[in-house]
């Protein structure tokens, strides 16, 4: 995918390689939405705008934190047509897509230039936008779902708090060991250059699966019993592996069903109120392989066929209360 250079689209890819090592980007827009406003911007209705992918781990945690609180009546949504991106994500018609009916941009490069007409970087989703200042808000997904979890609290029924304070150095322990290893291990798999940079990603991540295999047979979450953000951050790589990285992205050891634990704990985050009917699957797979040229024409493997509605074993373990 190509980047903006001072405002301007360009064809140059925007991945970042150190000696065949894929690196990500840091995002660069960073404010905050608070709910007392002392930020500059204020949690409000109907006054923030969400472009996503359904095929972006990223993205689908913001997607689902908007479900999982409440927010959809609140906080809009455009999603982008799924197909190869010569030119940024596009928000147009197509299956799965919502085009963009706020700003009416057609490619998401539109919103970084509206937001910095000189902005140099990278264009990703999640992006979320103020169509008060009628700027970017921020693009980076761990902290739009923080945003979402605590700042328009006013504003919804009661919902589970999914980083309580109690916890917030338990989780945050946890995301340090599951992001550079398994959301972005996946990645550094993936599109690693040299076999020595996918060999070391590779182990990285299946000695971390392996970890957290063990950790899951003795609790229900990655946090005890507490169902916490540390578990939905893997759980959207997780939703994923089988279907898309295992094959596309050479994550070839192990399947997740191969798991007991991992299996039957992403059975059960699935099969969570409000969690299966926001997650399509047909689109995460047909999002990789139409989406990154690797030479296999934009044609979509018919397989695996799993079952992500059979029954788990998790209620072995209780669930606290958030």
């Amino acid at each position: 995918m190509g980047s903006l250079i001072n405002g301007k689209w360009s064809e140059e890819d925007a991945r970042r390689h150190v000696k065949g090592r894929f690196e990500r980007v840091d995002s660069q827009f960073r404010d905050w939405i608070t709910a007392d406003g002392s930020s500059g911007f204020k949690a409000e209705p109907n006054r923030y705008h969400l472009y996503v992918a359904h095929n972006c781990p990223w993205a689908y945690r913001a997607m689902l934190f908007r479900k999982l609180k409440g927010l959809e009546g609140m906080i809009s949504m455009a999603i982008a047509k799924i197909g190869l991106r010569p030119t940024s994500w596009e928000f147009a018609e197509g299956p799965g897509a919502v085009p963009d009916a706020v700003n009416g941009f057609v490619f998401l490069h539109e919103a970084y230039s509206a937001a910095n007409p000189t902005y140099t970087g990278s264009v990703t989703v999640p992006t979320l936008w103020d169509t008060k200042k009628k700027t970017v808000v921020n693009n980076e997904s761990s902290e739009i779902i923080r945003m979402f979890n605590s700042e328009f609290a006013e504003f919804t029924d009661p919902t589970p708090d999914y980083y309580p304070e109690e916890l917030r150095t338990e989780i945050d322990e946890i995301n340090d060991i599951v992001y550079p290893n398994v959301n972005n291990g996946v990645y550094r798999c993936g599109f690693a250059r040299t076999q020595e940079a996918y060999d070391d990603a590779f182990d990285r991540l299946f000695s971390t699966l392996d970890d957290l295999e063990e950790r899951l047979a003795g609790q229900r979450y990655l946090v005890g019993n507490r169902l916490t953000e540390a578990d939905w951050r893997l759980f959207s790589t997780l939703i994923r592996f089988d279907i898309v990285y295992y094959g596309l992205f050479k994550c070839n050891r192990q399947h997740i069903y191969e798991y007991p634990n991992l299996w039957n704990y992403m059975l059960d985050l699935y099969q969570h109120p409000g969690v299966a009917e926001m997650t399509e699957i047909g689109y995460f797979k047909a999002g990789y392989y139409a989406g990154i040229d690797r030479g296999g024409h934009g044609i979509v493997p018919k397989g695996p066929d799993l079952d992500y509605t059979q029954a788990h074993d998790r209620d072995r373990f209780p669930a606290d209360g958030g």
